[in-house]
């Protein structure tokens, strides 16, 4: 029997988001694959809207200069790596869409290329782990 995949909670300033990471690919045969991808989604509890942040790969060459490590990380070679399945790197996510103008109540599923957002979310990451705890 296939296990259901629980959404993860995530409060930001009161409001509770829910978000969950799912990784697609290609079967190539043969223990094989191609296209990979991490698609972390998130949504406000109780508002219509859906956002799908996508880390995908193309075959034979990963856009842009990116890379896959197991269980939910990306990075970019020589660069940082994120680990998707840390709610403070969903956070940054998060906060990084909503600066580029998701709207969590709009009803259709807005999708937005992870690479895109990759740099951005990875200073955030770095600014909030020099950050004193308060």
């Amino acid at each position: 029997m296939a296990r259901k995949k629980t959404a993860r909670r995530l409060v930001v300033a009161g409001a509770t988001y829910l978000w969950s990471l799912r990784h697609s690919h290609r079967s190539l045969g043969n223990g094989r694959y191609e296209a990979c991808c991490e698609t972390l989604v998130i949504r406000l509890f109780g508002a219509r809207g859906r956002l799908h942040v996508s880390f995908g790969g193309s075959p034979g060459r990963l856009v842009p200069d990116g890379y896959f490590m197991p269980s939910g990380a990306v990075g970019t070679a020589g660069g940082p790596v994120l680990n998707l399945h840390e709610p403070g790197t969903v956070r940054a996510v998060l906060d990084e869409a909503l600066v580029r103008g998701w709207d969590p109540d709009d009803p259709p599923t807005a999708e937005m290329d992870g690479w895109a957002l990759f740099e951005a979310v990875a200073a955030r990451r770095a600014r909030a782990a020099v950050q004193p705890a308060v």
